[in-house]
């Protein structure tokens, strides 16, 4: 038995991200046996994946986590994270590592002078490249998010006439800039002819009660109303998905959804664009010099303009959905 510990605190995005490692390792290193660092709001990502034998979670007391990771006894480390709480937990367990490199300098250059000095590869190859040394290589399977059986949202449920086809749009994302403005998400349902359902978190339900309200088109809002895995089962059985820049792309990828994905502040440049290996999706940006403003986002627009979103061509979301054949 080869031991592994794959270190990734957050975020829903990014551990979905990560996924492709897991399966490698499992997959194609004999005898691996999988543990998983995280923090404990993002457990639930991973707590029903086949391939991972057990979740740890990072506790507030880092002393606790090493304790508890120490009696482990791990052959490697893969840490995905690469932050100074990673490197303090590799310095704790000297066994071998292997460590993602962030290409912290590059996404600098590019924010604040906007010098493209980023590789055209994705987040998940280079992830990946820190387990070729142990003979696993990528295999084109894309993404991985597993459902528990309680929580898959039956589409019979639904009411009418969901059962018959939606489109799912996800209307969240963690920082302002990430988002688009309500007004155009409301012109944007508008102008789409299948049925639609929001989703959120429970921070997005009073902005889609709005958009349900003001819009003509036919809504149904379940923001803050399902966990992160029944909202994914909401995305796995969508004719589309339109998304920002957020966790639940990623998750659409993973399931290998019809993606049209929305960006704002940040770029496609920055590698992590949905990874869909087999088929392309709709990337939809607005031409404006200031972007990217951060590799992150912000809770406002640092120029108070927002012209990367606000100019954001909303027929042309519409026409991805409607002009495509189900």
């Amino acid at each position: 038995m080869v031991k592994f510990l794959i270190v990734r605190f957050s975020s829903i995005g990014d551990i979905v991200l990560t996924t492709p490692v897991i399966r490698l390792l499992k997959e194609q290193v004999e005898g691996a046996n999988i543990h998983y660092l995280t923090k404990k709001q993002y457990a639930g990502i991973l707590q029903s994946h086949p391939h991972i034998d057990k979740v740890h979670l990072l506790r507030d007391d880092f002393s606790e986590t090493v304790a508890e990771l120490k009696d482990e006894m791990f052959d490697h480390i893969i840490d995905l994270h690469n932050s100074l709480r990673s490197r303090r937990l590799k310095n704790a367990l000297p066994v071998y590592s292997q460590t993602f490199k962030k290409l912290n300098w590059e996404k600098w250059l590019l924010v604040n002078l906007k010098i493209n000095k980023l590789p055209d590869i994705h987040i998940v190859e280079r992830y990946a490249a820190t387990v070729n040394i142990f003979g696993a290589t990528l295999d084109g399977k894309g993404l991985d998010y597993y459902i528990a059986p309680e929580d898959e949202v039956k589409i019979s449920d639904l009411p009418l006439p969901y059962p018959s086809g939606y489109v799912l749009f996800a209307i969240g994302a963690q920082h302002f800039t990430k988002r688009l403005p309500t007004a155009k998400i409301i012109s944007i349902c508008n102008k789409i002819k299948l049925p639609i359902i929001l989703a959120g978190g429970s921070g997005d339900f009073k902005t889609g009660q709005e958009i349900a309200k003001a819009s003509t088109a036919t809504i149904l809002n379940t923001c803050g109303k399902y966990s992160l895995s029944q909202s994914a089962s909401l995305v796995q059985q969508a004719q589309a998905v339109i998304t920002h820049d957020t966790g639940l792309m990623h998750i659409a990828a993973a399931f290998g959804k019809k993606i049209i994905s929305v960006w704002g502040s940040t770029v496609p440049q920055f590698g992590m664009t949905p990874y869909l290996p087999n088929k392309a999706s709709k990337i939809i940006e607005a031409d404006v010099k200031c972007r990217p403003c951060s590799k992150i986002g912000f809770s406002q627009c640092p120029k108070k303009h927002f012209n990367c979103m606000q100019q954001i061509n909303e027929q042309e979301i519409a026409d991805a959905i409607n002009l495509a054949q189900y």
